[in-house]
């Protein structure tokens, strides 16, 4: 009898040791990653992220998380959904990544309602807005504005060629993704502007119906924007095999950059004052900004919604706060698109 309690108390000690051990095994292969954590959270109700809480709070994710912090971020509703500033493309590509690293499955989830988003959010004419579902101002145009589209262009990309780990998403997504990409595609070769017969590079918004230029902000007029193409072309030159019309976008696109270079300036601190301008330096190549359509002469906004062509003649607030100038196209045209031209010869 005493043999056989024995027995049964090792026995009942092996079996308690093996379930602890497994539900250890279990529970150490749920890792987690902090910034994706804090991503889980700030996502809204509709699969994408804000730029911005309620209250005009810039979301950063190094920022801890206190009990204020959280009331903000439950107070921002689904109409603070936007691809603007690289958000929700941000979010989708960390969290892949961290998927990638953690095996964590709500990391994926998590990426993949952010996908759901964008693929809703595209219009039909393959543009996306700046914000969805929020149409007010400037936020339903078509935007290319620090590289907005281009960011969701590149995920879809990902997704339908199964690069930089989205081969790790459901392959559900992959034929949405390549449909919406070549809708986005399309966009992008349709808005190219045209001067007098010939491609030139692309304005930073566009009217979602007409396709025709827009506004932005009182200080972002219609115009040819060199920061936001230079982003275009790079994508373009992403497409393996591209077809002539491709070709064609990026060959002119490059001619562009090249005839309206400014050397021997660079714009910045002005000596002995506290204000920004042209200084001469022979080792600097800039573009402006934005040009004029008709031009192709620099011209800068105001906040009194007033087009200058210096500079010098906008407010000191604006001369100050904006990236009028810079070597948008420098690394382009020096290393990249010859690459390109070598690869595809």
């Amino acid at each position: 009898m005493k043999n056989n309690l024995i027995l049964l108390y090792t026995i009942i000690c092996i079996s308690f040791c093996s379930c602890a051990t497994a539900q250890t095994a279990a529970h150490g292969t749920v890792k987690t990653d902090s910034i994706a954590e804090k991503m889980l959270i700030y996502q809204l109700s509709n699969g994408a992220w804000p730029k911005q809480l309620t209250g005009g709070y810039v979301v950063k994710y190094e920022t801890p998380i206190d009990d204020a912090l959280m009331a903000k971020i439950k107070s921002t509703t689904y109409m603070h959904a936007t691809i603007d500033n690289a958000a929700t493309s941000r979010e989708i590509n960390t969290l892949v990544k961290a998927y990638k690293t953690t095996s964590n499955k709500n990391y994926l989830i998590a990426a993949e309602r952010g996908i759901d988003y964008l693929l809703k959010a595209q219009y039909k004419n393959g543009g996306w807005p700046q914000y969805y579902p929020d149409k007010s101002s400037y936020r339903a145009e078509i935007t290319y504005n620090d590289n907005a589209i281009v960011n969701v262009l590149n995920i879809l990309f990902n997704i339908a060629n199964q690069t930089d780990d989205f081969e790790l998403v459901d392959n559900a997504y992959r034929a949405k993704a390549d449909e919406a990409y070549r809708r986005g595609l399309d966009c992008i070769l349709k808005t190219q502007i045209m001067q007098n017969g010939k491609l030139s590079i692309w304005a930073a918004q566009y009217d979602q119906n007409t396709l025709k230029p827009a506004k932005a902000r009182s200080f972002e007029p219609a115009s040819l924007s060199t920061s936001e193409s230079v982003a275009i072309v790079r994508f373009l030159m992403r497409i393996k095999n591209p077809s002539q019309q491709i070709k064609n976008a990026i060959q002119n696109a490059i001619a562009w950059f090249e005839t309206t270079k400014i050397v021997g300036y660079r714009f910045d601190k002005l000596p002995n004052i506290k204000d920004k301008g042209l200084i001469k330096d022979e080792t600097s190549t800039i573009w402006a900004r934005f040009y004029d359509f008709e031009t192709n002469k620099p011209i800068f906004g105001d906040r009194d919604n007033s087009i200058k062509s210096d500079v010098a003649e906008i407010s000191f607030e604006r001369r100050n706060g904006y990236a009028w100038y810079g070597s948008f196209a420098t690394k382009l045209l020096a290393s990249e698109y010859p690459k390109w031209q070598k690869a595809t010869n």
